[in-house]
């Protein structure tokens, strides 16, 4: 009878490929069971093929290269038996696992387990055997994916970290926990610099009106890298601005967590305020717009002003002219205009004018918006000052946090080696007493930097509470002085925010619909 032996050795995830946990069906067993067994038959390994990482349950027979590098082996003759440590090593799909097997057997390849003995299929009873063994393994499967989904669902109820990438502007810190690998568990927590740059994108994109690539492009101006210290990218900036743990909430599939308070870097309010942005700046968004499409350039209107003749939108275009003076100096002029995009694409018939020149158009507009922001008055100083002090605010707090976390860890480190040293001084340490005098030392210049770091945020914390406290002088500022000094992009906002949509009509006559904000013009 010919022994040539082809083994099959799998694990689902390529964790388990070296993993040395007892009971753990790993590669590593799989190969040392499997080569004694063939060696008490008497059988030759001529191959052994592993597929570490490879779901039984999930992934097609169709899909696995090496089982069909195996098949196409067998269909060559050139191995007689198939060994695997059990059956559910070959698949674990009710529904086609008990076919590869009978495969193989019907193509003169005997099928072997270590634990379970040879397949065979001499009679029915044996195919209904093999059926209810697959079954089996199929319904083990579903259940592990349950427990897991099921795990991972209540970790993150619980406020746990599910593992994977962390998110931008959080980092993770051990727990003193252990899991049931008896590895420490760990736990999300906001990384004070990152959450800097989060709030900046955040602020980017709702103030100034930045989308995705400019605010890309306005970090890496400004030398602000990404976690890798690479350039910043106008993906990764939207992965940013649609993550909802940044308000504290963690998910997993449909499981959403209560809020968290330590995790928040933005308020729901902010984040909300930057997906409605967003979402109003989309192609796809039909009707008013109350945001420009963008916020580059000079021109004040974008998104919101239409021909008051057609209805349809006007668009901004630019052209550059050059002549020669009589002094012969070469001078460029561009000009900028609002076009009827129907009109010059003659979709429609139109009896309005082509285009208004951009200047003149914007200049009765922000006529408008002043008079607007000055029927609105003035607001007392402190009040603005005092959101911003609030943030500010929070911020140190959570350095405070942070810093007194750090502080209290290397304290403790300070004490072990402390204690260890003393240990070694009576002969009780297997660790040489210079060296860890040497690291007693460099643990107390890092307890005490860290303590140092943490009075100097206690400081900050104080002042700004005087500073808030000195706001006495009730000094009024003007919306519209506010809106003056405010560069192009925030102008944007505001006139979108205030007019959604302005009709022109020939002759630079404007109709105005004006937000709800209760003033009259």
């Amino acid at each position: 009878m010919e022994n040539r032996v082809y083994c099959l050795y799998r694990v689902s995830t390529k964790k388990q490929a070296d993993f040395k946990a007892e009971n753990q069906a790993d590669i590593p067993m799989q190969r040392k069971a499997c080569r004694e067994f063939a060696g008490q038959m008497g059988w030759e390994i001529l191959y052994e093929g592993q597929e570490a990482g490879v779901s039984g349950f999930k992934v097609s027979e169709k899909d696995r290269d090496v089982l069909q590098m195996i098949k196409e082996y067998a269909l060559q003759r050139k191995f007689d038996i198939l060994l695997v440590f059990m059956f559910d090593r070959i698949g674990r799909k009710a529904d086609e696992s008990p076919f590869v097997v009978e495969w193989f057997v019907r193509h003169g390849i005997r099928v072997w387990s270590v634990k379970e003995g040879e397949q065979r299929f001499d009679h029915h009873i044996d195919t209904l055997l093999n059926y209810i063994r697959f079954w089996q393994a199929d319904g083990e499967s579903r259940k592990t994916s349950v427990r897991t989904k099921e795990g991972l669902r209540q970790l993150v109820l619980d406020g746990g970290y599910r593992s994977g990438g962390v998110p931008y502007g959080y980092r993770l810190v051990a727990t003193g926990r252990l899991n049931k690998r008896n590895k420490e568990i760990s736990e999300l927590a906001i990384d004070s610099d990152e959450a800097m740059v989060v709030r900046k994108i955040f602020d980017l994109c709702i103030v100034h009106g930045y989308g995705r690539c400019r605010i890309a492009t306005e970090l890496n101006r400004q030398g602000i890298r990404n976690r890798k210290g690479e350039n910043w990218h106008e993906a990764s900036i939207g992965h940013i601005l649609h993550n909802p743990c940044y308000t504290g909430v963690l998910r997993s599939g449909d499981a959403i967590s209560q809020r968290f308070e330590h995790l928040m870097i933005l308020t729901p309010e902010l984040f909300e305020q930057a997906q409605a942005l967003q979402k109003a700046r989309q192609n796809e968004a039909d009707g008013e717009r109350t945001v420009p499409v963008n916020v580059t350039g000079n021109s004040l209107l974008s998104g919101n002003i239409y021909c008051g003749h057609c209805g349809g939108r006007l668009v901004l275009t630019s052209n550059c002219k050059s002549y020669v003076t009589a002094d012969g100096n070469k001078v460029k002029h561009r000009r900028t205009r609002y076009v009827c995009y129907q009109k010059t694409r003659h979709r429609c018939v139109c009896d309005g004018q082509t285009g208004y020149t951009a200047h003149i158009l914007d200049e009765k507009v922000e006529h408008v918006i002043c008079r607007l922001l000055e029927q609105l008055g003035a607001v007392e100083e402190s009040f603005l000052l005092q959101g911003y002090l609030l943030c500010e605010e929070k911020q140190i707090r959570r350095k405070i946090r942070d810093a007194a976390h750090e502080a209290e860890r290397k304290k403790q480190d300070y004490q072990l080696l402390k204690q260890e040293l003393q240990k070694s001084l009576h002969g009780s340490s297997p660790y040489p007493a210079e060296i860890l005098a040497e690291m007693l030392c460099e643990a107390e210049r890092n307890a005490a930097s860290a303590v140092t770091y943490l009075t100097s945020l206690q400081s900050q914390l104080s002042l700004l509470r005087k500073k808030d406290m000195a706001q006495q002088d009730e000094k009024k500022i003007f919306w519209v002085d506010i809106y003056r000094a405010s560069p192009i992009e925030v102008k944007k906002m505001i006139v979108c925010h205030l007019i959604p949509k302005i009709h022109v009509y020939r002759g630079y006559r404007l109709e105005l619909e004006i937000s709800d904000i209760g003033v009259v013009l």
